[in-house]
């Protein structure tokens, strides 16, 4: 017989679940293992159980080491989303404006401390680099969208021009067809003999 299907979610039974994640992080670390000895690769994995226990494994290097390279390779992917994390901590940028001009207008400007300020200046300066990021990226795809639109008006420019063409020596070869033979065209010089 065959294992019956599992379903995933959260399982109910506290015992249950602890001896599940033992065997599946138990498992998880064998299958890092396995993979760093088959490819040759580095590999590092962390488990933080329910309670908060720290699990790690980590093949020929250190673990530092790969969470460095890691840093390393990422870091601008890292500042990102740290931008990303602290705009959604700080709310709107119409609440950062309020919150300025609760800080900075009237009376309240006496009343304000240096680390507030240095606060205020490191909100201000984060919602800054989201809003540039953004506008960023609705740019480049304005760009892209432009690119596209550019392809296609080209595309229809060339089979334009190619029925333009076609209809030009249709109507060359008809023109020739209508005029009888030993009829004169108005394209050819006439000589006429002259008369004594």
């Amino acid at each position: 017989m065959g294992r019956k299907k599992l379903d995933i979610k959260r399982i109910e039974n506290k015992s249950s679940r602890q001896v599940t994640f033992s065997k599946r992080r138990n498992g998880l670390i064998e299958k890092a293992r396995q993979l760093s000895v088959l490819c040759d690769a580095s590999v590092a994995l962390l488990v933080v159980s329910a309670s908060g226990k720290l699990y790690s494994f980590s093949s020929g290097d250190n673990l530092v080491k790969i969470l460095d390279r890691y840093g390393k390779q990422h870091a601008d992917d890292l500042k990102a989303l740290d931008h990303q994390s602290k705009a959604l901590n700080y709310g709107s940028h119409y609440e950062l404006l309020e919150l300025v001009d609760s800080k900075l207008v009237g009376s309240n400007v006496k009343n304000v401390s240096i680390d507030a300020l240095v606060q205020l200046e490191e909100h201000l300066e984060t919602a800054l680099s989201v809003t540039r990021a953004k506008k960023t990226e609705l740019m480049l795809k304005l760009v892209e969208n432009l690119k596209e639109k550019e392809k296609m008006l080209k595309e229809e420019n060339q089979v334009l021009a190619s029925q333009m063409e076609n209809n030009h020596h249709v109507g060359a070869e008809a023109e020739m067809e209508m005029s009888p033979a030993g009829q004169i065209s108005d394209n050819l010089p006439v000589t006429l003999p002259l008369l004594n």
